[in-house]
């Protein structure tokens, strides 16, 4: 596996240098966001270690810069910065992992071989076309939402949610499972990312709707199904 590191911190960039190709990977490095930019554009990564705060463009913007130009390759973002709203912003900036300074080099390894199964699974097993629950269809090729006949604008992390929510109709999903399904990540649980997130999908989908269709399970998780099921 061919990994981009884009880490300004010399000590950070030698931990994670030696401890990645001790066990086989390729490591590039790049110290800012223009030139770490300037590496995805050029070369062929599998994947992209992103620090938030780099001189220059930042790894928010170096993120979001990427999916804009159509670059989907898995991004974990490794920065000092963990609170909800810092995990809500790197995720929604287009982010598949969050984790947070400091770090044991064991937990970055699983985190990458995580990103690196996902993106295997997401390359080799087939995906149900459209998928629907009451008035509620996600078309998982052009990743576009409609209720009804109005088309529901979703960040990249909303549609995995509201995929996942749909892939599990009428099974209870707890907080845990949410967080390692969608994003393959296991957060301190006492961070609220999954409520924060269930609730901008509710706003979307459910706002003014007499059927909703994502329910709290109290003390349990969520669940998607209809009112009347």
């Amino acid at each position: 596996m061919k990994i981009l590191l884009i880490e300004d911190e010399a000590a950070v960039i030698s931990l994670i240098e030696r401890g990645l190709k001790e066990i086989g990977f390729e490591v590039s490095v790049a110290m800012d966001g223009h030139t770490g930019l300037q590496m995805v554009r050029n070369h062929d990564f599998n994947m992209v270690i992103l620090d938030i705060m780099l001189p220059g463009v930042n790894g928010i913007q170096v993120c979001k810069e990427m999916r804009s130009q159509g670059i989907s390759i898995p991004v974990l973002m490794l920065t000092a910065l963990g609170s909800t709203e810092n995990i809500v912003t790197g995720l929604d900036s287009g982010a598949d992992d969050y984790m947070v300074k400091p770090f044991k080099i064991t937990e970055l390894v699983a985190r990458v071989n995580a990103l690196g199964r996902r993106m295997t699974r997401n390359t080799t097993v087939p995906d149900t076309h459209i998928l629907k629950i009451s008035d509620l269809r996600l078309d998982t090729d052009a990743k576009t939402a409609f209720r009804g006949d109005e088309a529901i604008s979703l960040t990249s992390t909303e549609y995995k949610l509201l995929e996942f929510f749909m892939k599990n109709q009428s099974r209870v999903l707890s907080r845990m499972e949410i967080l390692e399904n969608v994003w393959d990540i296991d957060f301190n649980m006492g961070t609220n990312v999954v409520d924060v997130y269930v609730n901008y999908l509710r706003k979307k989908i459910d706002k003014n709707k007499n059927d909703k269709l994502i329910h709290t399970m109290i003390g349990m998780g969520y669940m998607m199904k209809e009112t009347a099921s």
